[in-house]
Order: structure tokens, then sequence, then C-alpha cells
């Protein structure tokens, strides 16, 4: 059996944000660049082409499925290319423009591409792109260095003591810094069996290091292992009216999000023996099921995750569930979620200190809106919300779960700048009840402005028995650069946390503490990103007493630069 606190120790890695592939969509543009002189007929093409591609905006964009895409749309005579675009959005998602290129009445122009194809070095990372087969490689570089002082309060005797992550010294009281990294290479493509019927798979490795005084180490490490290897297909058609339903499957080592990342995001584990513990390098699950059907902008989903969790807190965990998603006006998504644990040992502690259960058995229910201006690039309100309970077959069982977030963006203004607030709520355990109260955090996580809460505090606190409340600002000083500061209060619903840090187990004031931190984001251009963090924790009162009032406030500093193909 693994016991919680460990559990949630697996997920203290900052979620680094890597650029293009974790922002979600803000616009999507199609335009033709030879259109007709038949208006009619360049709305139905560009129209079929948004349907056919299925990005929206609040979907998370994949290159690979862009391009895959397209690889599909280039089988149509009627089409001769089609290229895309990407540049950060105005409120801190992804803006995509695709360009397409009519063929001549019919005779498609599109000869194929591709190193394979020309020998020309000049089209990598595309190995070949003909007839709708689309095969490419991969190639992903990321260098960071992470500096602290005083982590852990400067009391990693009592914040670490007895958690299997440390190996030799770890931080601890005064300065120290580390600078870790990955290469991540492989190969991914598609190929059409029919018109209508397409598979497709991918293969990748990471290899990373790290050197430094880290979090919990200081000794040098270095780590090569698979991380993508799925296969898949996709299949579909588009009716008369240009309704489009599709069906994709997929199957083995690869990274899956659930909707915000509320629930399920990290669905690997990075640090101890495998190094790069804040860069994230690894994503992908030990195993992942997955089957979405979507009808225009409706989504439905069904999945089996195991996530690739580190050997030394390995708790066992294999996650089913449905998803279902919806746009019912312009601007508005709506979802709704079942997870079931079909099997896992991560524990649950009563009161006493006694083991209550383990997490097979436990079922999720969640709800979910969010609304964003329309046009997505307009001026206005925005919001979120979403809530969520867990019971458990084997014992009784209720947790909740939630948030309310509300904002303005001013677009239009120098800037372009936004404020939000967000009250996140994780139930902890009332120790006068019989009801096992504590709320399980799952896989949740993703990165800082999702629910890694706190740059510093979600290493201590992680998104159980917490209150957290976010104020948020994004600022565009440059079109490639953007700016995020938040200021964050955290304090615990209940006095009984037993299943968090050992050290905190049983808290004297419901006062974790506080912490303001700023991110920088330059995306120069699609290849590169530069991504800095600077991050200020002060302890509270229930810090403050489990340390025997001997806490020091924690600052933090992170820089890395990453380069992709």
């Amino acid at each position: 059996m693994t016991f919680a606190w460990i559990g949630s120790a697996r997920a203290q890695s900052y979620g680094a944000d890597l650029g293009f592939l974790s922002l979600p969509v803000e616009t999507v543009t199609v335009t033709i660049s030879n259109p007709r002189a038949e208006q009619a007929y360049n709305d139905k093409v560009t129209d079929g082409f948004r349907k056919y591609l299925a990005v929206y905006p609040g979907d998370y964009f994949s290159p690979n499925a862009a391009e895959f895409a397209i690889a599909k749309v280039r089988r149509n005579p009627e089409i001769a290319n089609v290229t895309y675009t990407y540049a950060l959005g105005r409120a801190g998602g992804l803006d995509v423009s695709f360009t397409i290129t009519l063929a001549t009445r019919g005779n498609s122009s599109f000869e194929g591409r591709g190193f394979l194809i020309t020998n020309n070095k000049a089209e990598l990372p595309v190995l070949y792109d003909k007839d709708g087969t689309y095969v490419r490689a991969k190639l992903e570089a990321l260098s960071l260095t992470y500096a602290n002082n005083n982590a852990w309060f400067g009391q990693p005797d009592q914040m670490l003591a007895g958690n299997p992550l440390v190996q030799g010294k770890p931080a601890g009281k005064g300065y120290s810094q580390w600078v870790e990294g990955f290469l991540h290479y492989g190969i991914y493509g598609i190929t059409p069996v029919n018109d209508n019927f397409y598979v497709y798979g991918g293969l990748s490795s990471i290899s990373s290091g790290s050197k430094g005084q880290e979090l919990f180490t200081d000794q040098t490490r270095g780590y090569t292992f698979f991380e993508d290897a799925y296969a898949g297909f996709i299949t579909g058609k588009t009716d008369e009216k240009g309704n489009r339903l599709s069906f994709n499957f997929s199957a083995g080592r690869q990274k899956f999000q659930l909707a915000n990342a509320f629930l399920i995001a990290n669905t690997a584990a990075n640090g101890w023996d495998r190094a790069a513990l804040q860069a994230n390098a690894r994503w992908a699950a030990d195993m992942l099921v997955l089957a979405q059907l979507r009808y225009n902008s409706t989504k439905f989903e069904a999945f089996y995750v195991e996530p690739d969790e580190l050997p030394v807190i390995n708790t066992n965990t294999g996650l089913a569930g449905v998803n279902i998603e919806a746009r019912p006006i312009s601007g508005m998504m709506t979802g709704a979620s079942y997870v079931t644990a079909l099997k896992g040992d991560y524990a649950y502690y009563g009161p006493d200190g006694q083991v209550i259960g383990t997490r097979d058995g436990l079922n999720v229910y969640d709800l979910r809106a969010t609304y964003t201006p329309n046009p997505p690039n307009a001026p206005g309100p925005f919001f979120g919300i979403e809530g969520a309970i867990q019971n458990h077959r084997d014992f009784d069982m209720f947790a909740t779960a939630g948030y309310a977030e509300l904002g303005y963006s001013f677009i239009d203004k120098t800037w372009s700048p936004s404020i939000s607030y967000r009250l996140g709520y994780f139930s902890g355990d009332d120790p006068d009840t019989e009801t096992y109260e504590r709320w399980d955090p799952l896989l949740s996580g993703g990165n800082g402005e999702q629910w890694v809460q706190g740059s510093s505090m979600f290493k201590v606190v992680q998104d159980s028995n917490v209150i957290a409340q976010r104020i948020q600002g994004r600022f565009r000083p440059l079109p490639t650069v953007e700016v995020v500061p938040q200021l964050w209060a955290f304090t615990a619903p209940s006095l009984d946390n037993l299943g968090g840090n050992p050290a905190l187990s049983f808290l004297d004031s419901h006062n974790y503490g506080y912490e303001a931190n700023i991110t920088v984001k330059w995306f120069p251009n699609p290849n590169w990103y530069v991504h800095g963090m600077l991050a200020y924790t002060v302890p509270g009162e229930a810090v403050q007493d489990a340390l025997d009032h001997k806490a020091d406030d924690w600052f933090a500093a992170m820089l890395f630069v990453r380069y992709s193909l």
C-alpha cells in the first residue's frame, strides 16, 4: 500500500509550460490564397475544412494532429495545398491561421514534399508528405536552470522527513541552484487505408539529465527511455449539409489531459532517477486507451489511463472515465465527466492515522462551463465555473472540489491587459464525522496557469485540503511577449491534514501562507520559446507553528529555453 503523502509527492514538480504544445486555441482563421469568383464555393471550402480539421477555441493545439488533418485534406483534388502558422493570442492562448491553395479546376498541383522525396534538408522535419501519407521527425531540446533561497522554508529535515525522493542532500536553508535539460526525439506518421479511414502512430524517446543542488538531491543523474509509443485510427464522414462526424481511437504510451487539467494532466512523473524535475520532460502515460467521437463542435470521449509513475512511489493507479463537451452558444463551453479508479494503492487516512481505504473504488463526478468574449479577440468579461464530488464504492466518502473565476479582458488597450480572480476549493477531512471528506487530487496539475497552484506552495500543499485564492493579470508589451503576474493566498478548510505533507499533518491554524510570482514568456518564432519565472512565498501561521517558528521566506527563480522542430 502506498502512503497518501508519498503519492502526492509524485506531482511536486513545477508544471513547465512547454510553449505552444500546452496552450488552448483562441482563434482559428481559414483563408484561401487564390479564391475563386464564386463566393459560395469559397465559403463551402473553408467551412468544410474547419469541420474536417475539428479544432475549436478552447481545444489544446496539437501540431501533429494539424499536420495529419492537412495531409488528409490534400487528397481532395480541388485543394492543392494547405499551410498554417500560429502565434500567441491576446488572452494567453493561441491564434492558428490556415491558408488553403485551391487547385486549378480539379488538377492538384501538390506533388509531394519531404526530405525522403526531395532530399532537401530545408524541408525537415517533414520526411514524407504525399497522397495523404505524412511522416515527420520530432526534435525538441530544453535547457533549464533553477535557483532557490531557503527551499522548503529553510527546513528540509522536517518538510522532507521520510520522503523517498530524497537522495543525498536536498536543498534547504540558503542559496542553491541546479541545471537540467532533455532531448526528445522521435517519428510520427499517418497514412490512408481508404478515403475515410486513416491509421497513425508515433514513437519517441527522451534523454534527460540534472546536475547541481536540486530540491530533493545533489546527485548528478541521466536517464533515457521511451516516451510516446502509440498507434490509432481515425475515420469519419461529412453529410450533404456539411456536418462532420468523426471517430478517433488510439492506444499506447501518450500524453492525456482531461479538459482543463482539473482532474487529469500529469500522466507521467519526473525527477528522482529520471532527472528533469522542474522541466517536466515526461508526460506520456504508461498506457492510454482513448476513443473520441466528435460531431461538429460536440465531443464525447472514453478513456483508460495508467500514469507512468516513479517506481519508488508507484501508486498502481488505473483510471477509467467518460467526458462530453459541447458549445451551446458562441463563446461558451460546457462539459461533464465521470472518472472511476479501477485500481490504486494511494491511501486515505482517518483522524487517528488509520488507513480507511485506498483509491481503488473511487468515483468522481464533474460539471463545468466557461465563457470567453465573442469574438475571442474582443474586450469583455470571461468566466469559468466547475464543481466535482467524490465518493467510494467501499466506504463512506463525500469529498468536494470546485472553482469559480471571473475576469475582464481589455485587449483593445495598450499591452492588451486582462485581470481575473479565481477561488479554488479542495475539501479536507472533518475528524468529527464518520464520512471521509478529503479530496483526492488524482493527476491534477498541468502548468502554472492551470492547477499548479503557486510555484513553490504547490510543492508543499498540493490540491487537497486547500482553499486557493488567485489574482492573475496578463500583459502583452510585445506581440511575442506575455507577462503573467499572480498573487496567491492559501488556507486550509480543515485542521486535520493527514494525507498531506507529514510535517503539516495536524495544523494549529488555517493559514498556509502567501505567494507572489511573475512569469515572462517570449515566443520569437514557432521553433523557439523562452520562459522565466520568479516566485516569493511567505509561510503562514500553520507552517510557522509546524516548523517551530523557524520557517523562512522562500524565493525561487527559473529560466528555460526550448527549441523544437
